[in-house]
């Protein structure tokens, strides 16, 4: 895919920083394509717990990913700062879907864009459950980005 395709940084809300590690370069120098999936993870997962208050060790409302994809427009490698746009692209009832996207610092494109689907459950059976208020009320802050 052609990196001018790929989404500007006014198209996100917030920036989480995520730092490269050399364990993740595979053989060919650059990120393997996994790898970026755990960046949209960790990123999701902080912006959860610092701004929605998710318990993970002791809630009793935890959330699972239950869809994830990935197109990658260009490679990035230790040891490259990089930064996670987040977003919410679609707010229900006990789901969510993140729109995420990977960033070197300080460029405009994103290297690789995501998204991502979280549905909350009991943390005892699993069953759905609506998404508690505070953690709604963060994810509501993502849906809309800052306009200058």
């Amino acid at each position: 895919m052609a990196k001018d395709s790929a989404p500007g940084r006014d198209e996100f809300v917030i920036f989480k920083p995520v730092t490269t590690r050399w364990m993740d370069n595979d053989i060919y120098g650059h990120v393997n394509n996994v790898t970026y999936y755990s960046y949209f993870d960790t990123a999701v997962n902080h912006y959860l717990i610092e701004s929605g208050g998710l318990d993970i060790h002791n809630g009793e409302i935890i959330a699972f990913v239950v869809n994830s994809s990935c197109q990658y427009f260009q490679p990035v490698a230790y040891p490259d700062n990089l930064e996670v746009g987040l977003r919410v692209d679609r707010l229900g009832n006990s789901s969510v879907q993140y729109g995420v996207s990977i960033f070197r610092q300080g460029e405009q494109r994103a290297c690789a864009h995501g998204q991502f689907v979280h549905v909350f459950v009991q943390r005892q059976g699993g069953s759905a459950t609506p998404i508690p208020a505070p953690i709604r009320e963060a994810l509501a802050r993502l849906s809309q980005p800052t306009q200058d």
